[in-house]
This record gives structure tokens, sequence and C-alpha cells, in this order.
């Protein structure tokens, strides 16, 4: 086994053990392209493990500039980074850079304090799931004229995702909404959910497509936010898991 083919395993284990959902949306891909998604997604995984690697946040936004270091030398040199899956990084170097703004926007995840406004929430979800959604474009060859649309899908995707983990978040001393109250998560839904369908109408071609796919259940659960915000607070947002495969089968069919 040469070292890419091992460090693309390694970067595809990573993903399936720790982000079930996109290993599933990957493996409805296309076997050729998958080698493309794998090592973005186990980066960006791992980007996301590092500001709670430590209880201490200094010591959290260290092991996280490790990660924007490497991913800046990617970016400027071509040089892997100096990890199991630095050798399948390098396909995508010139992904690095939107994955180093990724590491940027996490610092966030570092600290206890709450986003100034809501301005800063919107830049939060921008730079991490705006940023990592559009990456998986680039490296499928989505035409650049896509990324405004694709960044809009992703702002829904990721703001359902970031409902969900609201509980996990607040047990763990974070202050994940701006506003809290019913009225304003019900509205932060419908904003999400107009972004998202926005996105979709105008995310042309198949690499848009496949590169939103791992928000297939985004719409979902920024409808039932609408509809019951309380479900928010009760970590009770993510649905049924016949409604996840099934709502993933209709879309991997739809994308082709």
């Amino acid at each position: 086994m040469t070292a890419l083919s091992a460090s693309l395993r390694a970067a595809a284990e990573r993903v399936e053990a720790g982000d079930p959902d996109r290993f599933l949306a990957t493996m409805a891909t296309r076997t050729d392209l998958r080698d493309r998604l794998w090592p973005l997604y186990a980066a960006n995984l791992e980007i996301a493990r590092a500001p709670w690697a430590s209880a201490e946040p200094m010591v959290a936004e260290m092991r996280l500039q490790w990660w924007v270091d490497a991913l800046e030398d990617l970016a400027e040199t071509g040089r892997e980074p100096a990890h199991e899956i630095g050798p399948a990084l390098v396909m995508l170097q010139g992904q690095a850079g939107l994955l180093r703004e990724v590491a940027e926007a996490r610092r966030w995840d570092c600290w206890h304090e709450p986003f100034e406004d809501e301005a800063a929430f919107d830049s939060y979800l921008d730079g991490t799931a705006g940023n990592l959604c559009w990456a998986a474009a680039r490296a499928l060859g989505a035409d650049p004229a896509a990324e405004p649309a694709i960044r809009d899908f992703a702002y829904g995707a990721g703001l359902a995702s970031w409902l969900v983990a609201v509980p996990a978040l607040e047990a763990r001393g974070r202050y994940p909404l701006v506003d809290g109250r019913p009225e304003a998560i019900r509205a932060l839904a419908a904003k999400g959910l107009a972004r998202l369908k926005a996105g979709e109408a105008h995310a042309q071609g198949a690499a848009a497509r496949i590169a939103c796919l791992p928000g297939w259940q985004a719409a979902g659960q920024l409808k039932r936010a609408i509809q019951n915000p309380a479900l928010v607070a009760e970590g009770a947002l993510a649905g049924s898991e016949f409604g996840r495969r099934a709502g993933l089968l209709w879309r991997a069919f739809r994308t082709g």
C-alpha cells in the first residue's frame, strides 16, 4: 500500500468514525469522486476537534494553531502536513486556504465567550460550514460562479447542525445562541431555511449538488425548529433514523 492510499484510507476511516453523516453522504457519491472528499472532511473533523482537546483555552488554541500553520504551509508550498492524512491533503492544495479559514473561524470554540451579535454568528457559520462546503465544491470542479449559492445552502445546513448541537455546546460551557428565546430561534431558523432553499435553487451542476449532499437533513430540522423552537433545548431536533436514511437516498438519486 502506498503512502497516499494509506492516507486516503485513514481519512475515510476517520470520517466514518467521527462524522457519520458526511461519511454516508460521501458513500452516496460516485466512487471516483470520494477520494477528493475524504481528506477534506477528515481535515475538517480534526480541525473541529482541536479546540476541545483541552479545557484550557490557551492550550486548545495552540492545538488549533498547528492546523492553521500546517494548512497555510500546504497552500503556499505544497508541503504535506505532518499528520496521518497529510499525504492525501496534498491533493487539495488548492483548497488548503479555505480549510485554513475554517480553522481560523474555529478559534471561537476555544473560548467561553458568547457571540457579539448575529453578524458575528453568521460570520462563524460562513467561516466553518460555508468554507467547507465551498472547498468540497471546488475540489469537485464547481464553477466559481456557484459560490454564493453554495454558501447560502451551507449557511442553512450549518445552522441546522448547530441547532442540533445546542444542548451539547451548552453542557460544555458555551453560549451557542445570540438569543435563545423561542421567537428568536424561530426567526433564525426561518432565515436559515430561506437561505438553504435559495442556495439549493441556484446551485447548478453536479459538483455543487454533491458538495451540498451532507446537508440533506437540514430542511427538515429547520422546519421543526420553526414549528417548535423548544425542540432545540430538548435536543430533539434531529428527526428519525428512517427519515434520515430516506432523505439521503432521495437526494443522492437527484444528484445522479
